[in-house]
């Protein structure tokens, strides 16, 4: 039903659809995982989480996603309307090299719909896309469902939009709303030249091995 409400709505209103993320089964198998539609409400790709969120801290919070869910084992670009997009779902966030591998294959956003928690939330979930964007010099756009403080897992919202250099763009509180701001791809190309990151990395001392190109 989900799936089918994203496909038909991207067919309707013309417009690409990252579809924040569900529970797939797949055999005896649970992912997490986000669906993309493009603007003929086709599906044009599906992101399969690749990190769980395990942890473990005495005394305070022990959540283990591997009990019930698979991990992904792809990346996912997926080319679109509106650009060429690198998925990750909320855990993915904090793992630099999957967005560096988007970063090598072309990507001019990210997309990571995701739900931090209250104590993670003000800490990280702002740092970490400006980080994961800055250190790109891409785009990143997140969302996170609103607030509930009536629910058994509480997220800290504020899904936000950021530019290639680290800039927020746009942003939401805690409360259910809709955020609408416009993206310039000229501005990634214009900050690489700027600040020439890809030229000054030192290939011959570290690298990323991309094993699908």
């Amino acid at each position: 039903p989900s799936s089918s409400m994203l496909s038909e709505v991207a067919r309707l209103k013309q417009i690409t659809i990252v579809g924040g993320s569900i529970p797939e089964r797949c055999g005896d198998r649970l992912y997490n995982t986000c669906c993309i539609f493009g603007a003929d409400g086709k599906l044009k790709a599906k992101h399969r989480k690749i990190h769980l969120f395990d942890i473990d801290i005495p005394g305070r919070i022990t959540f283990k996603e591997s009990k019930t869910l698979t991990a992904g084992e792809a990346p996912t670009i997926v080319d679109t309307d509106v650009g060429r997009i690198g998925i990750g779902i909320c855990y993915d966030i904090r793992f630099q090299e999957l967005a560096m591998l988007y970063a090598a294959r072309g990507a001019h956003l990210l997309c990571y719909p995701g739900a931090f928690n209250m104590t993670t939330g003000p800490l990280h979930w702002e740092l970490l896309q400006r980080a994961r964007a800055v250190d790109n010099q891409l785009f990143v756009a997140t969302c996170s469902p609103a607030r509930d403080v009536g629910a058994g897992y509480i997220a800290w919202g504020h899904s936000t939009l950021v530019g290639p250099f680290g800039e927020i763009i746009a942003t939401a509180e805690h409360e259910e709303t809709t955020i609408i701001a416009e993206i310039d791809y000229s501005q990634v190309e214009s900050r690489r030249m700027n600040l020439p990151l890809e030229k000054q990395r030192r290939g011959d001392l570290y690298q990323l091995v991309d094993i699908q190109r």
